[in-house]
Order: C-alpha cells, then structure tokens, then sequence
C-alpha cells in the first residue's frame, strides 16, 4: 500500500530531473514550432523521388488510379481463381486488364507527355492477355508464369514512373 506515494514522488521527481550544469533548460515558448506546410512536405517528397514524371491532369489521375485499382482486383481475381483451378474466372479476370482497343487510346492518351509509358502500358495490358491463353489452355503453372510477367510489368512501370499533377496539359 505504501508502494503507490513512493511511485508517484519518483515519477515527479524524473519528470523534474536536474539539468546538467552548463546546460540550459530550452526556454518555453508561446509559439509553436514551425511545421512544414503539405505543399512544402510534397514538394520535398518530389524531389526525392527520381521516377519520371507523367503529367497528367487531376482528373486524369484520379482515373488512373482508379484503373490501377481494378487491375489490382483482378489480379485479386486471377489468383483466387487459381488457387481452386478455376480456369473460367482465371480468364474472366485477366481479360478485365487485358488489351483493348480503348485500353490502348487511354494509354497513349495518358501517356503522352512521357517519353516510353505508353509503350510500357500497352505491354503490361499485352501480359495480362498471356494470363487469360494460358487459362484457356487449362495449364495452371503457365497462369503463374503469365500473372509473374504481368506483376513483372506492373512493378516496372511503377518504380519507372509517378504522377506529376499539371494545370495544362504540355503540348
């Protein structure tokens, strides 16, 4: 019982702790500290970031990322299906990031201010069209070695290149 005075004047007296001489307790302050401001943070996180940049307009980003985010869910798909030798949804998966010829507009459309995306678009969309063949044939370990590829090209592109929102589009 006596034990809970003795922790408390312990915890006051570290949380008053002398300060070494010579040394000056840091004066209290009204005003706080300076942060970084969000722009300064991001312009900062851009500098440090060597990937190349792909301008793009906020709502064309915002759409890429929507289209990243259903890639990612039918890889979710694809491996899903695989896991149970489900070679119909394996194929219904991929195809849903496999090439089309309005796949291919959106590429060249958002990648057409940097230099080699589109190219390296088109090829992920081309890798994922491997995964749906393989399907079709029903040979499982080829599925694996096609979605590799694809996660391959995913995983490429995005240590390659990351968004730059721009007000206009460079001409």
């Amino acid at each position: 019982m006596n034990a809970h005075p003795f922790v408390i004047v312990l915890w006051f007296c570290l949380g008053c702790r002398a300060v070494p001489e010579g040394e000056a307790r840091p004066a209290a302050s009204s005003a706080p500290a300076a942060l970084p401001t969000a722009a300064s943070a991001s312009e900062a996180l851009d500098r440090l970031d060597q990937r190349r940049p792909v301008p793009l307009l906020p709502m064309m980003a915002q759409h890429q990322k929507e289209n990243m985010r259903e890639h990612l869910e039918a890889v979710q798909g694809v491996v899903a299906a695989a896991a149970v030798s489900d070679f119909e949804k394996i194929a219904v998966a991929a195809k849903r990031m496999g090439f089309s010829e309005t796949m291919g507009r959106m590429c060249e459309h958002m990648g057409a201010a940097a230099p080699g995306f589109t190219e390296q678009a088109l090829s992920f969309h081309h890798t994922a069209d491997e995964i749906a063949v393989a399907a079709a044939k029903r040979d499982g370990a080829a599925v694996l070695v096609a979605l590799s590829k694809t996660l391959e090209a995913c995983t490429s592109c995005h240590a390659t290149y990351k968004q730059q929102l721009v007000h206009n589009l460079p001409d």
